[in-house]
């Protein structure tokens, strides 16, 4: 690996190594999930400093080395200053990232992953839209972006319910969060994206035992 690379990307995750650097688990549209060592970016005069937040959306200019990647430039659009003034949502914010993790790799297509997780951010802070909601579309659509949705459940489910499946399944990312449901239809949506997250999304993920301790 020896090129600069330009993709659309967002911070999952990122960690202080050595005395200034930074080692940052970026979703990428085009090489996937990677690793970048965001060099001095700790230090006081960093043009970098407080843009490689999690969360933190943008442009970003990354050098391949042997590897892992290094940062050399990026232009942040979105920082989601709304969710990080508020326990509830960063809770949220924190787990979808880790769906994300779990579900991309280095040098798989990412756009479809990355939308979908900027998508169900600017939903966060939609006051509009209740955040239970917001999870069970995230984790319904993400069964589905990894390939392994099995259709409507077996069981009967009502109507509205199976309504709601069907427009996760085929709405654009831009309208995924576009319809309203019924309390009985919301409840049963969230048992049923529930159920498909712990069957197809195996993975161990933190930040949701952190929410449930939370109460969310």
């Amino acid at each position: 690996m020896n090129d600069l690379i330009t993709t659309a990307g967002m911070v999952l995750s990122g960690f202080d190594y050595m005395e200034y650097d930074k080692r940052l688990v970026v979703l990428t549209a085009d090489v996937g999930k990677v690793t970048v060592f965001a060099r001095g970016v700790r230090r006081q005069n960093s043009k970098f400093m407080g843009m490689t937040d999690s969360f933190a959306f943008g442009e970003f200019r990354l050098f391949a080395g042997k590897s892992a990647y290094n940062l050399s430039g990026l232009d942040i659009s979105n920082y989601f200053e709304g969710i990080r003034l508020d326990m509830e949502r960063m809770c949220y914010a924190s787990y979808f990232a880790d769906l994300a993790d779990y579900s991309v790799k280095e040098n798989m297509d990412g756009r479809e992953v990355l939308l979908l997780l900027y998508r169900s951010l600017q939903a966060l802070e939609t006051e509009s839209i209740d955040n239970r909601l917001i999870r069970a579309v995230y984790e319904l659509r993400m069964v589905m972006e990894n390939g392994v949705y099995p259709g409507l459940p077996a069981r009967s489910i009502m109507q509205g319910t199976a309504n709601a499946m069907k427009h996760i399944e085929v709405s654009d990312m831009k309208g995924l969060y576009s319809f309203k449901v019924s309390e009985g239809v919301a409840e049963e949506l969230y048992s049923v994206a529930d159920e498909y997250r712990q069957r197809f999304l195996q993975g161990s993920f933190k930040s949701l035992d952190v929410m449930r301790d939370m109460g969310y």
